[in-house]
C-alpha cells in the first residue's frame, strides 16, 4: 500500500543534473572533435562561445532577481518582499484594517448603549406622563409610597426637612 509520488527535485539538483548534462555533452564533442573537419570545428567553437557568453549572464542576472523577491533571514524563515527593508507606510497600511475593526465594534457598542438608555426614557417619559387611574389612590401601597416620600429629610417639598436637618 506504499504509494510513492514522484518528487519535484530542488532547484539545487536540478542545477547539479544540468551541469552534469553539460559536462557529457562537451566531453563527447571533444572526444569527436579531432575526426571533424576544420569548418565545423569553427563553427562549434563559436556556437561554445555564444552558449556560455548567455550562460555567464543568465546567472548574473539570477541571482539579483532572486534577491529582491526572497531574502532568507535567520533561523531558517525566509521573507517575502526584502525583510527588513519594508516601509514604514506598508507596515502602517497592515495595521489599518484592525483600527478599522476596533473603532467600528466601539461604535457598535456605543450606538447600543444610546439605544438603551433612549428606550428607557421614553418608557419612563409613558409612565410619568399618564395620568394614575383612580383605583392607584385607593392602592394602600400608593398611600404608603406617599407617606415615606413625605417623611424623606432630603425631599424637598416637606416642610419638616428643615426641622429635622438642625
Amino acid at each position: 500500500m506504499n504509494k510513492t509520488s514522484p518528487t519535484t527535485p530542488l532547484p539545487q539538483e536540478l542545477d547539479a543534473r544540468m551541469a552534469r548534462f553539460g559536462l557529457r555533452v562537451s566531453a563527447g564533442l571533444t572526444e569527436h572533435s579531432e575526426t571533424l573537419s576544420g569548418d565545423i570545428q569553427e563553427r562549434l567553437r563559436f556556437a561554445r562561445e555564444q552558449a556560455l557568453a548567455k550562460a555567464i549572464a543568465a546567472r548574473a542576472a539570477q541571482p539579483a532577481a532572486a534577491a529582491t523577491s526572497v531574502q532568507a533571514t535567520g533561523g531558517g524563515t525566509l521573507a517575502l518582499g526584502g525583510g527588513d527593508r519594508t516601509p514604514r507606510w506598508l507596515k502602517a497600511a497592515a495595521l489599518l484594517p484592525i483600527a478599522l475593526l476596533v473603532g467600528g465594534l466601539l461604535l457598535i457598542q456605543h450606538s447600543q448603549w444610546y439605544e438603551q438608555i433612549r428606550s428607557a426614557a421614553e418608557l419612563d417619559t409613558d409612565l410619568l406622563s399618564k395620568p394614575l387611574p383612580p383605583a392607584a389612590y385607593s392602592d394602600p401601597g400608593f398611600r404608603e409610597y406617599l407617606n415615606e416620600n413625605q417623611a424623606d429629610p432630603n425631599n424637598p417639598s416637606d416642610p419638616n426637612a428643615e426641622e429635622t436637618k438642625e
